[in-house]
């Protein structure tokens, strides 16, 4: 699966796996963020943290109707403002996508998964 840009030279294919990874690396920067984790990690009980080469597990796009949804899946730190890393991951994918690759994404969705301790 691909999104499309049109433009006037012709159009351009972006694969989700690259979307995902654009995505997966904007969400890690983000101070309160310990990892990323798959979509079904509360369902499976796992509670592993995904390694870089793997962050397409942990990000779902959606696009139907010439429009992107970003659904990231997330471990956050404990003792941090929940609803403010949601709104600073939502707010760096966002501008990463717009000037990394062109895509302006109609929706982005957090779904923390867990909360840990992480010592310093």
């Amino acid at each position: 699966m691909s999104v499309t840009i049109n433009n006037q030279h012709g159009n351009v294919y972006i694969a989700t796996e690259v979307i995902a990874t654009v995505v997966g690396a904007s969400t890690t920067e983000i101070f309160g963020v310990v990892g990323m984790t798959s979509k079904s990690a509360v369902k499976d009980n796992v509670r592993s943290v995904l390694r870089q080469e793997n962050y397409s597990k942990g990000v779902v796009v959606t696009t139907a109707d010439n429009e992107t949804s970003i659904d990231v899946y997330v471990v956050i730190s404990y003792g941090v403002k929940i609803s403010e890393v949601a709104k600073n991951i939502q707010e760096r994918v966002r501008f990463n996508l717009e000037n990394q690759l062109g895509i302006t994404a109609s929706s982005v969705n957090v779904y923390v998964q867990n909360v840990k301790v992480v010592e310093d």
